[in-house]
Formats: C-alpha cells, structure tokens, sequence
C-alpha cells in the first residue's frame, strides 16, 4: 500500500497525450482514492478504503490513497501525481469530487473516475448512487415498531438524504401513532453538533434515534447507550458499539461497489454517466439484530425487505386486496 504525499509533477499534463502507450498494458492497470479527511476518521471512508485494498487483491495491482483532498486545486495535484504512477482508474470518495473531475476528465482521457451519490458525470466520469430512501424505510418501520413514547428521531447531515424521507414514511406506516423529530447538521462531520441536537430530542422523549451521518453516527449510538435509548447505525453495522442499543444498521457496501467498478473498467463495461444500486444489488442490507428486537418483528422486516427486493416496491406502496 502506497500514501503519496501531494507533489506538483511539472508539464507532466501537458505531454499526457502524447503517452498513448503508458496504459497500453491492460484495462486496470493501478487505482487511486481521494478522501477528504482521513481513512480512519468515518465509517465511509474505512470502507472506501477496505474497497481498494480487495481491488489490489484481486487484480494484483498498486493501490493508492492521498488523504485531506479538499479542493480543484488539491485534486488536480493528486490526480497528476496518481497518473504519474500508472494509476488509471481513481475513486474520490464523496459527493464533493462529481464537480472537480466532470472540470479536469477531458484533460485525462485515459483515466477514469468515480464518485459517489452525485449528479455530475462526463464520457470518464461515472458517479455511483445509493438508492438509499428504501434503507431508511426499512429503518423506520423498525423505529416505529419499537419506539414505546411514539417519539423518534433522526438527525441527518444534510436535508436531502433520501434517507430522511424514507425514514419518516416508514415510521409513520408502521406507527401511524408515532411523530419523527426532524435535526439537520449540515455537515458529514459535525459531531459536537450532533450530540447537541441528540441530547435536545432525548429530552423531548425520543426513544429511538436514527443517526444518519458518518462522523458523527457512533458518537450518538454510545450516548444513546448510556441513556437507555435505542439507535440505528448508519453505513456499516455499529451493532459492535453496543449491541443491546442499535436495533439494526443501514448498511451501505462501498466496498463492494468499488469492486464492481473496477470489474466494469477491466472489462471496458464502465461507462461515464450516473449508476444507481440498491438492495437488488446486495449493496445495501441491513446489519445484525439488537436481541431486544422480537423474533416476529426480525421476521416481519427480514420479510419485507426481500418482498421489496423481488418487486421494486416497498410496503406503504404494494397494493393490497
């Protein structure tokens, strides 16, 4: 494993056309990922992360990491310096990077990026999405279910998440009794706001809380725990953090969508544009029981999860006769 430190390689872009034969070898030749923190700060980023380690694996190639790449100008000098390194297909681990490559792709033709849940694409620049309203659906039929003040919550990064949405309509499907306490960070990473605005729902009675941020999920799951409360982990299975407290998690496999893409580029499937993947596609699931969940209940979701992997449709929208 490779960590590269930023380094501006001089006129290298500018002869990168004319070195048609530096990727003639092979369709994946090395991989790259761009974060904008670190691997170790979030859940997201660790499982980007694991992505590329089981893409060296596999392919038996080179990987790179470059962490704390925040701006156009902090990519176009990680992106020459991974190129330099053989490296032809880069992953920039959040929605942020859709509008720095859509800039720079035409100057890379070689190269092919990816990123996650945004709308920007171009010819080599695919984003990859989680469909990820149904996981917060699932999510909420359990809240809603075991919620005993009919109080739940769910503090979100930010207020487009489709898992916010999701959230609610499950809950209230479940529970038509319950109400959802709506708190918005604004941030992925905004943990001491986040544990500012779970200690406000806590004192409003909210009994299950959905903390859907990647910073910042743990944080609240181990406050909800000393209290008495029960959460939902978000991205990976937080059952680990306290297995009582976390009903379940909204598991979102980034791992495996960086194997796929890598798959899809080393057949020459990968195309630019926007891909969107869900519980059909094993990308998402959700994680391990809390064994206060009853065993009907843990039916009752597992069913419905894969009622909706069969038809595409989720509770509140099969017809029923």
């Amino acid at each position: 494993m490779k960590k590269l430190s930023i380094t501006v390689i001089t006129a290298f872009i500018l002869v990168l056309s004319g070195c048609s034969n530096y990727f003639d070898s092979g369709n994946l030749q090395n991989a790259g990922m761009l974060v904008e923190t670190s691997i170790h700060d979030q859940p997201w980023d660790k499982k980007g992360y694991e992505g590329l380690l089981a893409i060296e694996e596999q392919f038996d190639i080179d990987v790179y990491y470059k962490e704390g790449v925040e701006t156009q100008q902090d990519v176009r000098e990680a992106v020459d310096e991974l190129v330099n390194n053989g490296v032809n297909l880069i992953f920039g681990n959040s929605t942020t990077y859709g509008q720095f490559f859509e800039k720079i792709s035409s100057v890379y033709p070689e190269v092919h990026f990816v990123y996650f849940n945004g709308g920007q694409f171009s010819e080599n620049v695919t984003s990859l999405n989680f469909n990820s309203h149904a996981m917060g659906f699932f999510a909420g039929m359990l809240a809603g279910e075991m919620t005993e003040t009919n109080h739940a919550g769910i503090i979100g990064a930010f207020e487009w998440q489709p898992e916010i949405e999701g959230f609610f309509e499950g809950v209230t499907y479940q529970n038509p009794d319950a109400e959802v306490n709506f708190k918005y960070v604004n941030d992925w990473n905004g943990q001491e706001k986040a544990i500012e605005m779970y200690e406000t729902m806590r004192d409003e009675d909210v009994d299950v809380v959905y903390p859907a941020g990647n910073a910042y999920s743990a944080s609240v799951i181990k406050e909800a725990n000393e209290d008495g409360i029960y959460a939902i982990g978000f991205i990976s299975d937080q059952s680990e953090i306290a297995s009582e407290t976390v009903l379940t998690s909204t598991v979102q496999h980034v791992d495996e969508l960086y194997k796929l893409a890598a798959e899809k580029f080393h057949e020459g499937d990968l195309r630019g544009g926007v891909l969107t993947f869900d519980f059909q596609d094993d990308v998402i699931s959700l994680g391990e029981f809390s064994p206060e969940v009853p065993k009907d209940v843990r039916k009752m979701i597992q069913e419905e999860v894969e009622a909706y992997k069969d038809t595409g449709l989720l509770p509140n929208e099969r017809v029923t006769e």
